[in-house]
């Protein structure tokens, strides 16, 4: 099967680069050619809390993003034994909802369902369910032993009234990158404030004019600076409830100070994977709060910063506020599907990829959900060479991702990018643009049958 879709531009993905690293053109890899998908027909089986297809031989069909390409390939070259057909589509980057619209074709025509399917998206679950693609997975076909050992809360995006429909691949908590040599330089200390963030950045624009303390231009924005303050603007608070509030305090004392930084040209607002960035801004980034797999997705492969010069510190906090928070940019799901004619094969290729070493621990870009697996992951990261310090900040975030910003049906990051971010390039402020913002989330929300409370 080949996927005819063109990723988005922007993401886990803004930008071609973001894109190509996330998404990939949609080309089907074949290692063994076969139709997609199981479905069939015949007598289902009660099993593993769900109707399961008539089982039979064939290929294991698995639809990945150009990322966990790899990760597929890695599986086949490790189990010659099974086939694999692997095809690469968008991963769902920037919430395309690709999966979902083709979900709903599979259904209508009988066939076509992938077997096993990787999302750079945490909101799979808010749809796959109850379109009965998404097989359940703690009623028989992984372990407790195996679950348990994820990261605390990790798989929270994945459990529908306590059944687990999906694993998590990575976390993305956001920490506070830095670079460390060019901050002992300017004889500066790393802020643990958001207070002290801000002055550091007033500090920045006049002593250091184009020096950087962080980026403003993509659209998973509000998942690292206001999800951290814990602005209330995506609290999924049922299966189809959302409460809605952008002009809390919480919001606007980040927002404005973002402002600032913006308008002192101590903060970007190109984007990160953008060409302009990279051109002009690659070697001035003093500070850049952002995700785990900025480390390696951004400041290695896409900056081409050298060793030794980046390191990780603690997202600050407001000062006085004594319950540590931070946000998340993705982190992807995978998900086995109802309809598969290969489940203990498709089961097998899940707990692989989530949990094993060989890929997870040894050649995974961000920082796995599987703790084990993170554990590896962080002690390659030391062994590198490549970072200033250890990552240690990394595993302190991935217990403080604030709770309250949920994984609703409908994309954050396109809201944004629709509504928020035209703005910033005509120079609006984002505390002017947050009633707008707000407006915009409720409107999303209710197209996709949620009852909202503001």
């Amino acid at each position: 099967m080949t996927v005819n879709k063109q990723s988005p531009s922007p993401k886990r993905a803004l930008g071609r680069k973001r894109a190509a690293l996330l998404a990939g053109c949609a080309a089907t890899v074949s290692l063994a050619l076969t139709a997609c998908g199981g479905g069939g027909t015949g007598a289902t089986t009660s099993k593993d809390g769900f109707a399961q297809a008539p089982q039979k031989d064939g290929a294991l069909t698995v639809w990945v993003d150009a990322t966990r390409m790899e990760a597929a390939k890695l599986y086949q070259h490790l189990h010659p034994e099974v086939k694999l057909d692997i095809v690469s589509y968008d991963g769902d980057a920037n919430g395309s909802n690709y999966l979902q619209t083709k979900v709903q074709l599979f259904n209508r025509t009988g066939k076509g369902w992938p077997d096993v399917v990787f999302s750079s998206q945490n909101n799979e679950a808010s749809w796959a369910v109850d379109a009965g693609f998404a097989a359940p997975l703690n009623k028989g076909l992984i372990p407790e032993s195996t679950l348990g050992r994820f990261s605390k809360g990790a798989n929270d995006v994945c459990t529908v009234d306590g059944t687990l429909y999906c694993l998590r691949n990575d976390l993305s908590q956001a920490v506070l990158w830095y670079n460390a040599p060019l901050l002992k330089q300017f004889g500066y200390t790393v802020p643990t404030t958001w207070e002290e963030y801000q002055r550091l950045g007033e500090k920045v624009a006049k002593e250091h004019p184009g020096y950087l303390v962080g980026d403003a231009g993509d659209s998973f924005t509000p998942e690292i600076y206001l999800w951290a303050s814990k602005c209330g603007a995506n609290h999924i608070t049922g299966p189809k409830s959302v409460s809605v509030n952008t002009t809390s305090e919480a919001c606007t004392k980040m927002a404005r100070l973002l402002d600032v930084l913006i308008k002192n040209k101590s903060m970007s607002i190109s984007g990160v994977f953008s060409t302009d960035f990279g051109k002009n801004q690659a070697d001035k980034v003093l500070l850049m709060p952002g995700p785990a797999w900025y480390g390696g997705a951004v400041f290695k492969d896409t900056l081409k910063l050298p060793a030794k010069q980046i390191a990780a510190a603690p997202i600050p906090q407001w000062q006085g506020d004594n319950s540590p928070s931070t946000g998340n940019v993705g982190g992807g799901t995978w998900l086995l599907s109802q309809h598969s004619t290969h489940i203990k094969a498709a089961t097998d290729f899940l707990k692989w990829v989530t949990t094993d070493n060989a890929y997870q621990g040894e050649k995974a870009p961000g920082f796995p959900a599987y703790a084990p697996a993170a554990e590896t992951w962080l002690k390659g990261q030391a062994a590198s060479g490549y970072f200033a310090s250890d990552l240690s900040a990394l595993t302190a975030a991935s217990s403080q991702v604030w709770p309250e910003w949920g994984s609703g049906q409908f994309s954050q990051e396109a809201i944004w990018a629709a509504t928020v971010k035209p703005g910033l390039t005509q120079g609006k402020s984002i505390v002017s643009m947050l009633p707008a913002w707000q407006d915009s989330i409720v409107k999303y929300a209710k197209s996709n049958g949620y009852k909202v409370s503001q």
